[in-house]
């Protein structure tokens, strides 16, 4: 699969915790649903600390544990493929309290460089 130099980042910011309708972890939910249409690639990372909206510290410090830790899934590829994805993501977060953004990239390399 080839891409553009100039591609689109989806970011996707939400809680470990919160899960799809079906009751699978939204951030595989999101991976798969990624792949299903296409995408040229999906990473989800898990963040030790963070707040969001509602300024509640998530943190994975031993004294105070947190179920709920961040996480961010990252999709690149083409901007309109992006554009095509963004509303399927918005109806598996529909009911979750998260953050999506969508800004452009340059893509330098995609896969071994040959």
């Amino acid at each position: 699969m080839e891409l553009p130099a100039q591609c689109a980042l989806l970011r996707i910011f939400f809680g470990e915790d919160d899960r799809a309708a079906d009751g699978q972890p939204l951030h595989e939910a999101i991976v798969i649903k990624a792949r299903e249409t296409g995408m040229a690639g999906a990473t989800v990372l898990r963040g030790p600390l963070g707040f969001g909206r509602s300024s509640v510290l998530h943190t994975a410090k031993i004294l105070r544990l947190s179920q709920d830790l961040p996480i961010v899934v990252e999709i690149v590829d083409a901007p309109d493929k992006i554009d095509a994805l963004i509303p399927e993501i918005k109806a598996l977060t529909r009911t979750k309290s998260c953050l999506i953004t969508r800004e452009k990239v340059e893509v330098i390399r995609y896969g071994d460089g040959d």
